[in-house]
């Protein structure tokens, strides 16, 4: 079963992937920032600063699944013993990070307009500031160890500590007194914000998901040349 993880087997398919991916990233990012910053309407108290809001909010969400992404595959890769998941995840780890730093930028450019500040130690922007101390932290142990036996323990471990702080960041907004305001998209439940802002945010989401795809691919075939630079057949 370990012929699949082949470095020139996965390399011949992830190295035509990403002129695909960033076509379509093209095409949904063209739509959704024409929805965004044209076709949706202002809000009736934040006016056109409402519209930081098409990038904040999908920043957030894709820093936050990339996180839980790279711990399960971090997991796994643990338990099967498997480099490739480890590898995997350690391309993940790049886009995230970005991501989550996009989203403290504009959360707190989005503050200033809104709350009259850039920054306060509210119980989500506090979680998501720790959030990207984890990606960081990850980053730095992959730096200094690369693929040693060691780092597999080290990165695991941080990527399970971390996953822990992905619900508080979710629920933060419920469990306490918070200046952000409660969910408005519920997958179980009917949302409160309007389809006209809705369809574009969705939108955005997916453009930055196609880029964060864009971004792994990357990535990722850079370390599988690594690999076959070595003269590894498999990882």
């Amino acid at each position: 079963m370990y012929k699949i993880f082949e470095p020139n087997k996965i390399f011949h398919f992830t190295s035509k992937a990403p002129k695909y991916v960033l076509v379509l990233f093209i095409v949904f990012l063209s739509i959704g920032l024409l929805e965004a910053l044209i076709l949706s309407p202002e809000d009736y108290k934040q006016s056109d600063a409402v519209r930081i809001m098409y990038v904040h909010v999908p920043a957030a969400w894709i820093s936050l699944g990339i996180f839980s992404s790279l711990t399960l595959f971090s997991i796994f890769g643990f338990i099967l013993k498997n480099k490739n998941f480890f590898l995997i995840s350690k391309s993940l780890a790049p886009s995230g990070f970005v991501f989550t730093l996009i989203a403290l930028v504009t959360g707190s450019i989005w503050g200033k307009p809104t709350w009259g500040t850039w920054w306060v130690w509210d119980a989500r922007i506090t979680s998501m500031l720790i959030l990207a101390l984890f990606y960081l932290m990850y980053l730095i142990v992959w730096r200094i160890y690369d693929f040693e036996e060691k780092v597999y323990k080290i990165s695991t471990f941080i990527s399970i500590l971390g996953i822990i702080n992905v619900p508080i960041i979710k629920y933060s907004v419920d469990w306490w007194n918070t200046l952000h305001q409660p969910a408005s998209i519920n997958i179980l439940s009917e949302s409160s914000i309007h389809s006209s802002m809705l369809y574009p945010l969705l939108m955005m989401t997916a453009a930055f998901a196609l880029f964060s795809l864009l971004i792994f691919l990357m990535k990722y075939n850079t370390e599988l040349i690594k690999i076959k630079n070595k003269g590894l057949d498999r990882l």
